[in-house]
């Protein structure tokens, strides 16, 4: 179903409730036929249905993104945060103080130049040794 579909069943909707809110004065008029008030009222309720109805079909034909489709459209996931600067993936372990990049393990095989690198141990704390530390002082307090 298209939205342009959609887009009717809203306009059906809004004259059948166009049409109870005409109903309406003729209701409580001077005779006050309570057969018309309720009838005017589930028009009235009949095409607000009608319109919601509209609104869901439109919101069911919108194109849905799925995590697999934004990863093939070129949106990367998360990258984690304090984690090796080439690859993303692991922690750091140490620093290349020439090119300022924190490197894990696998990346530093890589990247090892003896001649123009010098490396550090990484001053990046893993999400593990900072809860560790704040539970060691909450026991000191």
């Amino acid at each position: 179903m298209s939205q342009s579909t959609g887009k009717w069943i809203i306009a059906a909707g809004g004259m059948v409730m166009l049409l109870g809110l005409c109903m309406l004065p003729a209701a409580l008029g001077d005779n006050h036929d309570s057969n018309t008030l309720a009838l005017a009222a589930c028009l009235f309720s009949l095409g607000t249905l009608v319109v919601a109805s509209g609104i869901y079909l439109k919101a069911r034909s919108l194109p849905q993104a799925s995590p697999a489709t934004a990863r093939e459209n070129g949106h990367a996931a998360r990258k984690i945060r304090g984690g090796c600067d080439a690859c993303q993936a692991e922690p750091p372990v140490v620093q290349c103080t020439v090119h300022r990049v924190h490197l894990c393990a696998s990346c530093l095989a890589q990247h090892y130049d003896f001649r123009s690198c010098a490396y550090v141990p990484t001053t990046r704390r893993s999400a593990a040794r900072g809860t560790r530390n704040a539970a060691a002082k909450a026991g000191r307090a």
